[in-house]
């Protein structure tokens, strides 16, 4: 089989048992553990460097949507200190789909927003795989007017497949919630810095995706559509689902030359679930400086670059 052919779940066999064997030194007593897990390390770099130049854009998307890859709570639980969680709408109720809150980062007060998938089979359906009602981006709009009431930046990490597309979802408006949060995004006067760190999917990803900046990491995506949903409407067959990945450039390195997005965050080699502290200090190398060139500019200076940023997207040079 062509490597193109595998899912990348095969292809990381390899770097898979190197990450177990990392693991069991990890928890052992063993006086060169150290040095062991260096040279384990070295083995993942050049298994990568094998796979890496041959990853098709599917592959991507299975890395962005890999199960052991970090939520938005392993972020929280590692890079912000005191994290005091927000619930309900106030006007229907909670959507555990997305947390929202209040904690400090770098010393400094922030709102944190996130969607969150869960990590057993339990916890996706009690959050519902990350896919947000209408409750969900009205609760993290009433955290960000919190965080506007008192000057406190705002950091929202996107990974969702898609804003939940149920008929009471819709019921309760959830056209009119992704559509009302991007309208008063646009109109805060505090600083807003989003992090895509697995799926970027459609408006789920957009009611709390849009702001000051937008980082990527490295093997992330954010699109209009799945590829599995653009391949059924497109070309009305499962089977074009690597096509419609190769053509819809929803790729980081895609976005940043397109200008939608602002920096690409590096993973390290397997990608961010293989080594879970190495992608947290990428994130916050990229995250904390973005976050403070933000606060140093005004809000009308602020507001004045959202406005140019998303009038710019959609825009295309044909030669």
């Amino acid at each position: 089989m062509d490597l193109e052919e595998k899912d990348f779940y095969q292809l990381e066999k390899n770097i898979v048992k190197i990450t177990e064997e990392i693991e069991i030194l990890q928890e052992s007593e063993d006086p060169e553990r150290k040095e062991k897990i260096s040279s384990l390390k070295e083995e993942i770099k050049q298994e990568w460097n094998k796979i890496a130049p041959q990853l098709t854009p599917l592959h991507i998307v299975q890395i962005a949507r890999h199960p052991k890859r970090p939520y938005t709570l392993d972020y929280i639980e590692n890079l912000i200190d005191d994290f005091m969680e927000v619930h309900g709408d106030r006007r229907y109720g909670d959507d555990p789909a997305i947390v929202a809150g209040f904690g400090f980062y770098h010393g400094q007060t922030a709102a944190i927003i996130g969607h969150q998938k869960g990590r057993t089979t339990r916890e996706r359906i009690a959050r519902n795989f990350g896919q947000s009602n209408p409750e969900g981006y009205r609760k993290a709009l009433r955290v960000m007017k919190l965080a506007e009431k008192f000057n406190f930046p705002i950091i929202t990490l996107i990974d969702t497949p898609g804003a939940y597309p149920g008929i009471e979802a819709e019921e309760r408006g959830q056209a009119e919630a992704i559509a009302y949060n991007l309208k008063e995004i646009s109109r805060l006067n505090v600083p807003m810095v989003v992090v895509v760190i697995g799926e970027g999917g459609s408006g789920g990803a957009l009611g709390i995706g849009f702001g000051d900046a937008i980082l990527m990491l490295e093997n992330s995506f954010y699109s209009v559509i799945s590829p599995e949903g653009c391949a059924a409407i497109l070309w009305k067959d499962q089977k074009a689902v690597r096509q419609s990945a190769e053509n819809l450039k929803f790729l980081a390195k895609d976005l940043l030359g397109f200008g939608i997005i602002d920096k690409i965050i590096p993973e390290p080699p397997g990608g961010a679930h293989v080594d879970y502290l190495q992608t947290f200090k990428n994130v916050d190398k990229y995250l904390y400086p973005t976050l403070k060139q933000s606060m140093e500019k005004t809000p009308e200076e602020r507001k004045k670059q959202r406005y140019e940023k998303i009038r710019k997207i959609g825009i295309i040079d044909e030669r």
